[in-house]
């Protein structure tokens, strides 16, 4: 498909995931609506971006009119763009208002960022992030959306943060034996854009998307590389993310027994 003249409207557009989309849509010729909730924000200028409410289903359905294309991404819980106070369901009614304004505007081509392991929802017991995604693309399907999902996997990006990289070491919950699969946040940006320029090919498809897989060592030992100094890896024990939160202490169990 010839994307010009052609309008996506990407929902958190200010995210990391919605930068690179936004980004490689651009440079694949396509025209892009940018939304955020917050369009007095820095990155929002930045973008031109659309105020629109993620609780006001009307203000999304006018932002998405005479769009082709809607790419949706929504926060889960603890993620920096979920604000204080912001819980699961708040998650799901968001990307269910999203989804619902996509019909009601007709959207030709819905893409939604799901994470690996969703669909396993009802054969084991799956961390919170997983269940709040499923239930979208529930009921994207419900809907009788024209949908591609796409189930990623963890980031890259995830390692390079304060979070991971405290006092000269990289440091996580993760089991430094157990292989996790991984990707980069840009390969949803081109991924995204190769979706959408072939309907015919993605429409109606649920796939997981993952780069490589390697254990949080290995991780560690190209971080090393890369960065030229020694960085060794420190397990952080899994009562002291339980202290912080069940369900991000939950996560780390359920990927150290190498759910794959």
């Amino acid at each position: 498909m010839e994307p010009t003249g052609k309008t996506v409207v990407v929902v958190g557009a200010t995210g990391l995931r919605g930068r690179v989309v936004t980004r490689h849509l651009l440079s694949s010729g396509w025209q892009v609506r940018t939304l955020t909730r917050d369009p007095g924000g820095a990155p929002a200028r930045d973008l031109a971006s659309t105020g629109a409410q993620m609780e006001d289903i009307d203000s999304l359905i006018a932002a998405a009119q005479g769009a082709y294309g809607m790419f949706s991404v929504q926060p889960t819980v603890g993620s920096p763009g979920a604000g204080p106070g912001f819980s699961a369901d708040d998650e799901v009614r968001w990307g269910i208002n999203v989804a619902e304004a996509a019909r009601a505007a007709g959207i030709e081509h819905f893409v939604f960022t799901s994470v690996a392991g969703a669909d396993r929802h009802g054969s084991e017991t799956l961390p919170q992030n997983l269940i709040s995604k499923w239930h979208i693309e529930q009921h994207i399907a419900k809907l009788g959306l024209p949908a591609t999902i796409l189930r990623q996997v963890s980031f890259m990006e995830n390692f390079t943060g304060g979070y991971a990289l405290q006092g000269g070491a990289l440091a996580t919950a993760l089991a430094p034996e157990v292989p996790q699969q991984i990707m980069a946040v840009d390969d949803v940006g081109f991924v995204t854009s190769l979706v959408l320029s072939r309907p015919e090919k993605w429409n109606g498809r649920a796939v997981a998307l993952a780069a490589v897989e390697l254990t949080p060592v290995q991780i560690t030992a190209a971080s090393e590389s890369t960065l030229g100094h020694r960085l060794p890896y420190v397990r952080i024990p899994i009562e002291a993310i339980r202290a912080l939160s069940e369900d991000f202490a939950f996560a780390n169990e359920w990927l150290n027994e190498r759910r794959g």
